[in-house]
């Protein structure tokens, strides 16, 4: 009979590693078993992430999140003891209950619900050239444009899925401003801030924060000079405002390399990146992300 020894600290998903080990292996002291992964902290609260356990399974099941319209496809990540579904929580969620719905092998189907909890974030006012808040009819066409084709780079879910997911910060310097702030530009309300700015002097290398696949390079109106990153599985980053890009699209990158260099390009105040991280179509808190907080 197989008993396994009492220990705290030893979950569910090491009693199962144990017990397959021990079924073909002579008896030894059980460890607890390292995580496959790092994982990004769980904060399940509008622009946070809910990390949703899925069970076991010899095929890894696919899920969705109904978004408007779409049924998204969402990050599932883990082995056949445990799969876990990584869910991007949008900033315009209404606190309450939430749901996916996970296809298993056999394309049986189910719900795993959840409960968005209420977070309030802070508000920064700016003072900003007029002509980028209050936009002529050239610079609005030209929004649109820009709008529509990011719409497409947003929507992208390739694989493999992401190895790893705890990463590294893009480029040393000051948070000059959170995730998830609400600004007002000369008076005017616009949308929450969805990345966090790092001030760093004009030229500072910004580096891949982990390894992903360069998926666009542009010059646009609001953001300025951007690299967007494709990391698999619908976990996406970009990085605005540059001074220089260093990469094309198709190019492929592993951790620490550089990509850019900060600047001060499109609408901003002061030389900075704009980090944002996305997850299933999108922005989440970049911290949540990072390995050490």
């Amino acid at each position: 009979m197989l008993t396994l020894p009492s220990c705290p600290s030893l979950h569910r998903r090491t009693a199962l590693l144990g017990a397959v080990g021990l079924l073909v292996l002579p008896a030894v002291p059980l460890r607890a078993a390292a995580p496959p992964q790092a994982w990004p902290r769980t904060l399940a609260v509008p622009g946070g992430v809910a990390r949703l356990p899925l069970g076991p399974g010899t095929v890894r099941p696919v899920a969705h999140l109904r978004q408007g319209e779409h049924d998204v496809p969402l990050l599932v990540v883990g082995d056949a003891l445990e799969w876990t579904a990584l869910v991007g929580i949008a900033l315009a969620t209404a606190p309450g209950p939430a749901q996916i719905t996970v296809r298993a092998a056999d394309g049986s189907t189910r719900t795993v619900a959840f409960t968005v909890a209420p977070k309030r974030y802070s508000e920064q006012r700016l003072k900003v050239a007029p002509g980028t808040v209050d936009l002529s009819p050239e610079d609005q066409a030209r929004f649109e444009r820009e709008r529509a084709h990011q719409a497409q780079v947003m929507a992208t879910f390739s694989t493999p899925m992401p190895a790893a997911l705890a990463m590294q910060v893009p480029v040393p310097g000051r948070r000059s401003s959170s995730f998830g702030l609400r600004r007002l530009f000369n008076g005017q309300s616009r949308n929450p801030h969805s990345g966090m700015d790092i001030a760093a002097p004009t030229g500072t290398p910004v580096a891949a924060p982990l390894p992903g696949r360069v998926m666009d390079v542009g010059d646009y109106f609001f953001n300025g000079n951007t690299v967007w990153l494709d990391h698999g599985g619908g976990l996406l980053t970009m990085y605005c405002h540059l001074s220089a890009t260093d990469v094309q699209p198709g190019d492929v990158l592993q951790t620490g390399q550089r990509l850019g260099a900060v600047g001060a390009t499109g609408r901003v105040t002061g030389p900075h990146l704009h980090w944002g991280v996305m997850l299933n179509r999108t922005m989440v808190d970049p911290a949540l992300f990072l390995a050490a907080q």
